[in-house]
């Protein structure tokens, strides 16, 4: 049986520089995927021309800036991921070809082979946030599984997050112990009874 060996990490994208190589209704999808689990993300458009959506999400997010140009290899200076997303499959490859020989993480939309990584189904409740994977076979099971957790999982679950936080800065000992308490303490979750 096939397993999904995708490794999940939450990115901090207002400390990284993204770039975005494409500007139509799927740069439009990549943009505001980001923008919904992070608000502040520090994201560069590349396009000859830009949806207008995305022109409005630029004015509604002083972080995201739009440049008006065909892609040039220059800008994956001080680069962290890369997207392209244009019609252009060769364009596609040449971002990804470039971005690999800087070492730097690229997605190519709707070309799974060319993806260090896919920008899954994610559920957010406050502090709490939940990433799916289909490993790329299934972005529709991934929609599905967030909209079930959104539903099952109660909005007030911040506010434990928040009282765990606190308790958990009042205990003392050592890590081991700090561990086994908050445990016990959270074992509630998992037990139905």
């Amino acid at each position: 049986m096939e397993q999904n060996e995708l490794y999940p990490i939450f990115l901090k994208l207002h400390n990284l520089n993204v770039l975005i190589v494409g500007g139509g209704n799927v740069g439009l999808e990549k943009l505001s995927f980001l923008l919904k689990s992070s608000p502040n993300a520090n994201v560069e458009v590349v396009a000859k021309e830009f949806h207008l959506e995305i022109k409005i999400l630029a004015e509604q997010h002083p972080s995201i800036k739009l440049t008006k140009s065909k892609f040039k290899k220059k800008m994956l200076k001080k680069r962290h991921m890369v997207i392209a997303c244009t019609d252009n499959l060769e364009v596609n490859k040449k971002v990804y070809d470039l971005a690999r020989k800087r070492y730097l993480i690229c997605n190519i939309a709707d070309t799974p082979d060319l993806c260090d990584y896919y920008l899954g189904g994610i559920v957010t409740k406050g502090n709490v946030k939940i990433a799916i994977s289909t490993n790329g076979k299934s972005p529709t099971t991934a929609k599905r599984l967030r909209e079930f957790f959104e539903e099952v999982i109660p909005e007030d679950i911040n506010q434990m997050v928040e009282n765990l936080n606190e308790y958990r800065k009042t205990l003392k000992g050592n890590f081991e112990e700090k561990v086994k308490r908050m445990n016990e303490i959270t074992s509630l979750l998992k037990n139905k009874e």
